[in-house]
């Protein structure tokens, strides 16, 4: 019985820093809404902020676990290398809109390197283009499209038996 009790001890100190963890790594967007509805136009009328979400290709990894939180002209890019590294790797940046191609061309705050999307017809996803602007084409191309999570319903309750 005395080995149950650090053993137990030592299970529970690693799920309370795992859940602490998870919980400290979250990305929340702002929910930002504009008054002025004279203003409104094509980037407006798509409802920007959220968080989204995939699995993309990687050359030497499982893949590359994305989540991209946009606001109203700023993003949150987290992505991680599964199987490779437990880091995140954080980058926060500016993005424009070309209404003319519905792309989004995310720039990083510290580098001159930009990452362009395809905005889904319904506004749900984003697809991945490569640097010239062009969709990935291919056997994975169906890999680099991020869905957008509806944070604004509540997760459901799991059952603790």
């Amino acid at each position: 019985m005395r080995t149950f009790k650090p053993r137990f001890k030592h299970m529970l100190m690693l799920f309370i820093c795992t859940s602490l963890f998870q919980v400290a790594t979250q990305v929340n967007a702002e929910l930002v809404e504009t008054p002025d509805v004279a203003a409104h136009h094509a980037q407006d009328s798509i409802d920007w902020p959220g968080i989204y979400q995939g699995f993309t290709p990687c050359a030497d990894c499982m893949g590359i676990k994305t989540e991209l939180a946009l606001n109203k002209n700023s993003y949150v890019l987290i992505t991680q290398y599964i199987g490779k590294s437990v880091k995140e790797f954080v980058e926060k940046g500016k993005f424009t809109w070309d209404s003319k191609t519905k792309t989004i061309v995310l720039t990083a705050r510290k580098s001159e390197t930009t990452r362009m999307y395809l905005v889904g017809d319904n506004n749900s996803t984003l697809t991945q283009l490569d640097s010239n602007g062009n969709r990935i084409t291919g056997e994975l191309a169906h890999r680099y499209i991020l869905r957008k999570n509806d944070i604004s319903k509540t997760p459901a309750q799991h059952s603790t038996h």
